[in-house]
């Protein structure tokens, strides 16, 4: 995995993290030789997506054995914390960090315990690193909106350590709108919220997001180009799209990093951030997210300073006040 550590000119932040798409491989390897879980080929093999995996469908497979030992609350609790060590190594001084507490109960565990787990673990790595960090709880297209209801419910009773609430899967296949009771409940908490969407479907996907479930962040978004009518409102509300360069090339969500739109959107004032996604499905670090797109497309040092500033206003658990974002025009 590239880990590119070299010093940035603005503090890194990675909004979209998902816990699960981010443990070590070793980790993996340690908590499955002590759980008994037989594994059918290296562990980097079972667990890290190919650069031409082509579709969301041959991608979200490789979060299956993470999925599998992460059923524990030693598990979680140990790839929490490092995941906060692996954001110190990568130069990010916040990270928001989401998973879905429903699919840790293979083994017993209830949701409470889970969120319970996996902030110890932000809480021990942020203590060792002073790195800051923000959970958010994902609820899922696929499942009931009475499951989603659930994840909510348990976001609600813990947000002293849940910053925000996400709903994630395949948006080609699944709607958002059957989940809108768990976001009214979100919202009326006062609980922040994100939606995956723009990355398997088209532009409707994220004004059902927007419109449907109030977003104020939208996880991904790379289809938002062909609506100028989207544009516009992602523009004047100030929603932040939540990019993710490799994995959106590895879905299938862009053809090719020459093809991603977060420089051309930069550029014409939208709030893009630059993100992970899954650090170990991806292999990748936020350093090298930068200098890939710095390598390949008509990406600048102003251009990255910009995506950390909207990404710094646009945290749902900010370690410290935010200065609002710049324009373009700011930064010349």
């Amino acid at each position: 995995m590239t880990s590119d550590t070299a010093p940035t000119p603005v503090p890194r932040y990675d909004l979209h993290c998902h816990l699960d798409g981010s443990v070590r491989p070793s980790t993996i390897d340690d908590l499955a030789r002590e759980q008994g879980i037989a594994l059918t080929a290296p562990v980097e093999h079972l667990v890290t997506a190919p650069v031409d995996c082509g579709s969301l469908t041959r991608f979200l497979p490789y979060f299956d054995l993470p999925l599998q030992v992460l059923q524990t609350p030693e598990a979680l609790r140990r790839a929490a914390r490092e995941l906060v060590e692996d954001f110190h190594t990568d130069g990010v001084v916040y990270g928001e960090v989401r998973f879905a507490p429903q699919l840790h109960g293979e083994r017993g565990m209830t949701q409470d315990e889970a969120v319970s787990s996996v902030a110890e673990g932000l809480a021990a790595g942020r203590d060792a690193t002073e790195v800051a960090t923000g959970l958010l709880l994902c609820c899922l297209r696929h499942q009931t909106p009475q499951e989603s209801l659930a994840v909510a419910e348990t976001a609600l009773r813990h947000q002293n350590a849940v910053a925000g609430l996400d709903l994630a899967g395949d948006e080609q296949c699944y709607p958002a709108t059957p989940h809108r009771g768990a976001f009214e409940l979100a919202h009326a908490a006062g609980l922040a919220c994100t939606v995956h969407a723009g990355e398997a479907a088209g532009p409707a996907s994220m004004w059902e997001a927007i419109d449907v479930l109030g977003a104020r962040r939208i996880g991904h978004g790379v289809r938002c180009v062909s609506d100028r009518a989207l544009l516009d409102r992602l523009r004047r509300e100030g929603i932040a799209l939540e990019m993710c360069p490799t994995s959106n090339v590895q879905t299938g969500a862009v053809a090719g990093l020459l093809e991603h739109p977060a420089a051309g959107l930069l550029g014409e004032g939208l709030p893009v951030t630059i993100n992970t996604d899954a650090r170990t499905t991806s292999a990748t670090t936020l350093g090298h997210e930068f200098s890939m797109l710095r390598d390949s497309t008509q990406w600048t040092t102003e251009y990255e300073e910009l995506a950390q500033s909207h990404a710094a206003h646009a945290a749902f658990n900010p370690p410290t006040a935010a200065e609002p974002p710049r324009t373009c025009q700011q930064q010349q």
